[in-house]
């Protein structure tokens, strides 16, 4: 069972992944753009080296050129941090990042009309489940870019 337990999360991670290719090229992003969109989204305004260090990209070019597309498509905006004026501050536009939200709608109306059948007992085990890999993830993917 473990075995067909880690085939079925295979599948979901490939049927992930190209859903987020999808809806970022929906958008108009690639998807490195796309997840820091989500990154924003879910843990609120970053510094650019944060934001490259989470996406596995350096911090000088290559996130510069990350922010300078989503700044022009009018997802981002950079600040000054009020505590360190030589530092940037990378922050959502809500409101246009909200456009970029509505392609997972049909995921989320999916994601409750299937959970609406399950126990709070059965939710709560899947949060569970959800938590822990959530956890797991940042120090497997440095794993991974770590291999040789």
């Amino acid at each position: 069972m473990v075995g067909e337990l880690q085939t079925a999360m295979q599948r979901s991670t490939m049927f992930t992944v190209l859903l987020h290719h999808a809806t970022a090229s929906k958008a108009g992003m690639n998807v490195t753009d796309a997840q820091c969109v989500n990154a924003l989204w879910l843990d609120g305004p970053q510094t650019p080296g944060q934001l490259a260090q989470l996406m596995g990209i350096t911090t000088g070019g290559a996130i510069t050129a990350v922010i300078d597309r989503l700044e022009k498509a009018g997802y981002v905006k950079r600040t000054r941090d009020p505590d360190d004026r030589r530092r940037v501050i990378v922050e959502l536009v809500e409101e246009n990042a909200a456009r970029f939200g509505r392609y997972f709608e049909s995921i989320g109306r999916t994601f409750h009309e299937r959970l609406a059948g399950y126990s709070d007992e059965q939710v709560a085990f899947l949060l569970e489940w959800i938590r822990f890999n959530n956890e797991a993830m940042p120090s497997v993917i440095d794993e991974v870019r770590n291999l040789p």
